[in-house]
């Protein structure tokens, strides 16, 4: 049996569908934007501030290799932060789906 197709206007017009629009963007944009900023600072700082980059910190590792790592620890916090809004947001998605079909 397929499942019935919803009407994309009337669940646009909910209130709740609104909510969820708007809370998983003020999460995934502002999350977005860090994660290409800090991704894109390594290969600005290595070519603007090689001096600064190149400082050793333990032995042979530099702050460019610290800061290369750091981006790893940087996309696993991010996934982990997302997983746990991500429970919100669905949710926000059954209460939004609940609404819907008590209208129909």
């Amino acid at each position: 049996m397929r499942p019935e197709t919803p009407d994309w206007a009337e669940l646009e017009r909910l209130p709740e569908f609104r909510q969820l629009v708007r809370a998983k963007r003020a999460f995934i944009l502002p999350a977005t934007i860090f994660f290409v900023a800090y991704y894109f600072a390594l290969p600005l700082l290595v070519g603007y501030w090689p001096e600064v980059m190149s400082t050793r910190v333990f032995g042979p590792i530099n702050a460019a290799y610290l800061f290369a790592l750091s981006q790893f620890a940087m996309a696993w916090i991010l996934m982990a932060l997302y997983v746990r809004r991500a429970r919100d947001f669905d949710e926000q998605a059954e209460a939004v789906l609940r609404r819907l079909s008590e209208r129909s």
